[in-house]
């Protein structure tokens, strides 16, 4: 049985990232509704697809057509299960499946967490 996870490509320099729900309540005990915690500047999510990255300059012998070429990426750093840190503004939201995705360009990305232990705790 597959998903429509397994049939998305994300393209060039994007990510695809699962948001974390937010704290519910404040450190005072205030509750919090999902609007307030929905519009804060910075979010957190695990990245569950990366594009194939940055388009690479072509090369000069592209010059002639009749050679045989493959395009070039300069790979992103965020990898699947990551825990990122990113840019709310920058994010474009979507639903698959019931599930609230949103796609944000590598750059929108402030902090990469791949260590599990530091998820854990």
């Amino acid at each position: 049985m597959s998903t429509v996870l397994e049939h998305i490509i994300v393209v060039g320099d994007r990510v695809l990232i699962k948001p974390r729900t937010g704290e519910l309540r404040t450190r005072s005990g205030l509750y919090l509704p999902p609007s307030v915690r929905e519009n804060e500047k910075v979010q957190t999510g695990y990245v569950v697809k990366v594009g194939p990255g940055y388009l690479l300059p072509t090369p000069p012998e592209w010059d002639e057509p009749w050679k045989a070429r493959e395009v070039q990426y300069l790979p992103l750093q965020a990898q699947e299960g990551d825990l990122a840190i990113y840019l709310q503004r920058e994010a474009l939201e979507l639903e698959l499946e019931g599930e609230r995705y949103v796609i944000v360009p590598h750059s929108a990305i402030l902090l990469l967490i791949r260590d599990e232990e530091l998820l854990e705790g």
